[in-house]
């Protein structure tokens, strides 16, 4: 069964930079798509980025272009979101989750709340 377990999330002013981790568990994830979405109070979840598990294949919203990345760590398990010039904006509950290259997004982590004070 796949886990995922998220952290890293925090309180931050504007302008500074926060490391978001998910720790994956269950399967073999070499041939999974990671990725990590976010939910605002009140709106609804949306996509931040994206990557194969190798490493390849990143993609991200435009909101973030410039701002996060994503990354992974084979040898840990783990797929980061490295968050950078924070804006209160991003304030969201950030989920991990995970794909086969043939299924819509399947498995979800419990989430890590991300607050931006401006």
């Amino acid at each position: 069964q796949v886990q995922l377990v998220e952290s890293g999330g925090g309180l931050v002013q504007a302008g500074g930079s926060l490391r978001l981790s998910c720790a994956a568990s269950g399967r073999t994830f070499s041939s999974y798509r990671m990725g990590w979405f976010r939910q605002a109070h009140g709106k609804e979840r949306e996509f931040v980025a994206a990557m194969n598990w190798s490493g390849s294949s990143t993609n991200d919203a435009d909101s973030v272009k410039g701002r996060f990345t994503i990354s992974s760590d084979n040898a840990k398990n783990t797929v980061a979101l490295q968050m950078n010039s924070l804006k209160p904006e991003d304030t969201a509950l950030y989920y991990c989750a995970a794909r086969t290259y043939t299924t819509n997004w399947s498995e979800w982590g419990q989430g890590t709340q991300v607050t931006v004070s401006s």
